[in-house]
């Protein structure tokens, strides 16, 4: 079977967040890039099916040339093929994203008997490109799932998601769109000659056409975050009457 993953470059979140000066992004110039969560486990769960049910794997994603680095490392999971709609710097959107996916698809060849999304994007949560995709090419789609198995025939799928205490399970034909979270499997790590092959490997460019969305970024805000602060109390036996202090302001003295 043939599976295509879609995937996302996004900054490398654990440090705090800077809005450039304009307030229309965020700062990423000490940032690393690498893929959603979500979407790199999306990329192992292609990779498990194809070696059960034969087929390749393509991974595509939207962005500058330097997404190719992320496309390297989907490669040395496994993954057999990479493309990358190269863009010009502008701001896409879920409508624009989804619409360059969806041409891609349709022009491009093999014919997919799975289309694999992460259920979020690690940087816009928008929970939207997988969902427009399939309502662009008529494909049942079903989203958040922790579980998923293909038919030995390649026809059908059971794809099972978690909501509120209960499991869902839900049997869809092939072809479908199915978008993924984290946990559904364990992502292996790339072996060495993964990583060499990768490196050889040829991206394969296109430049995708912009279908505008209607949608415009007007300003980035950081939140507000709460303040910490440490108080000395004293040292030794000296700071004993100001911790009874704090404890009694606390209720927890009889």
């Amino acid at each position: 079977m043939e599976i295509l993953v879609c995937v996302k470059r996004v900054p490398m979140v654990g440090g705090k967040i800077v809005v450039t000066a304009d307030g229309r992004d965020v700062d990423t110039r000490m940032s690393g890039f690498t893929v959603s969560p979500h979407e790199e486990c999306a990329v192992e769960e292609a990779v498990r099916l194809a070696e059960r049910h034969g087929g390749g794997v393509t991974v595509l994603t939207l962005g500058p040339a330097a997404a190719a680095d992320q496309l390297r490392d989907m490669l040395a999971l496994g993954a057999s093929r990479a493309v990358l709609l190269e863009t010009d710097g502008r701001e896409w959107g879920p409508v624009a994203t989804a619409g360059a996916i969806v041409d891609a698809i349709r022009a491009g060849e093999p014919r997919y008997d799975l289309l694999l999304f992460g259920n979020e994007a690690a940087d816009t949560g928008d929970y939207q490109v997988g969902v427009r995709v399939a309502l662009a090419l008529g494909l049942p789609c079903v989203t958040g799932i922790k579980n998923l198995d293909v038919a030995d025939d390649g026809a059908s799928a059971r794809a099972r998601r978690e909501y509120r205490g209960a499991e869902e399970a839900f049997e869809i034909p092939l072809p479908a769109v199915v978008s993924v979270k984290e946990g559904i499997n364990l992502p292996r790590y790339p072996s060495l000659p993964g990583r060499l092959r990768a490196k050889r490997a040829t991206i394969e460019r296109r430049v995708p056409a912009w279908h505008p969305d209607g949608l415009r970024r007007e300003r980035l805000r950081v939140p507000a975050g709460e303040t910490k602060r440490a108080e000395i109390l004293g040292t030794g036996t000296d700071a004993v009457p100001a911790l009874v202090a704090v404890l009694d302001e606390l209720g927890m003295l009889p």
